[in-house]
């Protein structure tokens, strides 16, 4: 009877085990979501392969192609077939109405700030750039300079703000790009901002913000390199280091949305400040200031320090290819630092690819083979080759490619999402 008893018990207060997934996550995203997004990334896509490469019916892909085509997101394009051209009548695929919408991408950074405006299937309409002022910027400076910017993107694209769907900001430092919340960034003045409200409410435009390293990586998960991979991180050095990684083709962000703060791990106990605030971080060995603060001591270059840190560096490089040994140690040493943080990475994340990107890929110093050989010697040695490395310097229209990624990612997302057509349905 105990024995029973027990099996009464367990069978009551049973709740399950195994992971609880909650429907429709990003692996499970809405068959009319796929459809789309696979027509986005194909460009132009005949029906019948969006439903060989989706294995679903051909039936389902006329019922959702049509319904997206009603509702003025895709259209059909007459392509002509292979090796008939001009024979017959032409084959009829799908892509996306690139004029359904537009949205603005932008970086702000410690130098500049750059802006690029693209149509609905990521193509380019306008880019440009302002220079900033030096120093840590209050929220209405940079809501002030964030409206010039884009008053004058929209002038060069022939377009009226109130034409863009959203806009998407890309910043240095720790970024809640869920809650549109700036903790903490070198151009800000204060800390816990929530940009993405303010500028929201000053330019009447949906506005996203997100750390501007996950947006490069966005940018070659859209446009570039990883267009084709499901894992691959991207590392930058300009005034800072940062990271972006993305798993299972979904930018990573961590639980709390800022995770991959590559720059902020510590590389020297007690070691280097940190603009952070701490010490030993790898940024404060790699990154601008970090070279900067070197030269000058180094160097004995103290009456330089008046000089915009751009020139400076210029200096200290074309020093280093002339020959001077001192010049020289500084990006080998900074590249040895470089070389910890990266086979981190290798040894943490074991990526397909590593993307070294930003204004410093200029300096090759920094990635010389010796620097390259140091992260093989630090990483695990498994047997199996290293990921390999690619170096992009593709100046910041990049980051803002990125950002505009962002903003054409929550577009469609509230277009698509089962939670707006529940919305629209009320």
């Amino acid at each position: 009877m105990r024995a029973k008893a027990t099996r009464s018990a367990i069978v009551e207060g049973r709740k399950g085990v195994g992971p609880l997934i909650p429907p429709l996550t990003e692996s499970q995203r809405p068959l009319r979501q796929q459809v789309f997004e696979l027509v986005r990334a194909a460009g132009l896509i005949p029906r019948v392969q969006l439903a060989k490469d989706l294995g679903v019916s051909p039936a389902s892909v006329t019922t959702i192609s049509s319904e997206l085509i009603d509702t003025g997101l895709i259209e059909e394009v007459a392509a002509p077939r292979d090796n008939e051209a001009g024979r017959g009548r032409p084959a009829v695929a799908l892509g996306v109405r690139a004029q359904a919408h537009r949205v603005a991408g932008m970086k702000l950074s410690d130098r500049e700030h750059t802006a690029v405006i693209v149509d609905f299937a990521g193509r380019l309409i306008a880019d440009d750039a302002i220079p900033r002022r030096p120093g840590p910027m209050s929220l209405p400076e940079i809501l002030e300079a964030i409206e010039t910017l884009l008053d004058r993107v929209c002038a060069k694209a022939g377009v009226g703000r109130s034409e863009l769907s959203a806009i998407g900001i890309g910043l240095p430092g720790f970024v809640d790009c869920s809650e549109g919340m700036v903790f903490w960034s070198s151009i800000l003045a204060q800390r816990s901002v929530p940009i993405a409200a303010a500028a929201t409410a000053q330019l009447g435009l949906p506005v996203y913000v997100d750390n501007d390293a996950n947006l490069v990586a966005l940018a070659e998960l859209w446009f570039g390199a990883g267009r084709s991979l499901s894992d691959f991180a991207v590392v930058t050095i300009e005034h800072g280091v940062g990271m972006g990684f993305v798993m299972n083709h979904r930018i990573y962000r961590g639980a709390q949305r800022l995770g991959m703060e590559l720059g902020h791990t510590k590389v020297q106990l007690d070691g280097a400040l940190c603009r952070c605030g701490q010490r030993g971080c790898l940024e404060a060995y790699v990154a601008d200031y970090a070279l900067a603060r070197e030269a000058t001591t180094a160097l004995n270059w103290g009456h330089k320090e008046s000089q915009p840190i751009n020139v400076l560096l210029e200096s200290l490089y074309d020093h280093a290819k002339a020959g001077n040994a001192t010049a020289k140690s500084i990006f080998r040493r900074a590249g040895r630092y470089l070389a910890v943080g990266l086979s981190n990475v290798v040894n943490l994340f074991d990526p397909s690819l590593i993307i070294l990107s930003g204004e410093r890929m200029r300096y090759d110093y920094l990635y010389a083979a010796e620097t390259l050989s140091e992260m093989d010697n630090l990483a695990i040695d498994s047997g199996r080759p290293r990921p390999p490395i690619e170096i992009h310097a593709w100046g910041d229209l990049l980051w803002a490619h990125g950002a505009a990624a962002l903003a054409l990612s929550e577009v469609t997302e509230a277009i698509l999402s089962p939670a707006s057509r529940d919305i629209a349905a009320q």
